[in-house]
Formats: C-alpha cells, sequence, structure tokens
C-alpha cells in the first residue's frame, strides 16, 4: 500500500478572504520563490480538490518563534502580526492525496 501525503492545515477566515495555511519546514524557506511558488501552487490546487476554499498559504518557522509566510501580498500585515506557534495551534483540517 502505498502512504498518502497528509498536510495538516490551518482553514481560517481573515479580512473577508478564506485561507489555507500550510506549515512547512524551515527548509521551504531555503527555497528559490519560484520553487516556492511551484510548491505552494501545488498544494493550493490540493486544497482546493479536497474541498477547502480559499487561498493557499506556506508558514515556515523563521526561528526565534518567528515565522516566515509565502502567499498573497494582502496577506503581509495580518501575517506579521503572528508567529509559527499561533499558526499551529489553529490546524483544524488534514487534507490527503
Amino acid at each position: 500500500m502505498i502512504a498518502m501525503p497528509k498536510y495538516k492545515v490551518a482553514h481560517i477566515r481573515q479580512q473577508e478572504q478564506d485561507l489555507i495555511i500550510f506549515p512547512l519546514e524551515a527548509k521551504f524557506g531555503q527555497m528559490s520563490g519560484s520553487e516556492q511558488d511551484r510548491q505552494l501552487g501545488i498544494l493550493g490546487s490540493r486544497a482546493n480538490e479536497a474541498g477547502l476554499r480559499g487561498v493557499a498559504v506556506a508558514v515556515w518557522d523563521a526561528g526565534g518563534g518567528r515565522a516566515a509566510f509565502r502567499g498573497p501580498p494582502q496577506c503581509c500585515a495580518y501575517f506579521s502580526c503572528i508567529n509559527f506557534k499561533f499558526v499551529m495551534a489553529n490546524l483544524n483540517r488534514v487534507i490527503s492525496w
């Protein structure tokens, strides 16, 4: 039997927009911007296929409790106010494929 990838995500609504927040490993932050966009596009598509509506955002631990993120520019203010611990505490869905 082949193991299906599973991701715990935080599916939240913020500023009139649904967000699908993927907490990822810190190595995501070391990828090129184009590779981050490619990976995030795949994750977002999979989440939408699983029935979650919204924009995919990648979040990773930037050290010192801070969260780094990759997502739409309009989310910048929101994500500058939260930390990685907050994201982990708000995981509320699991998607797999």
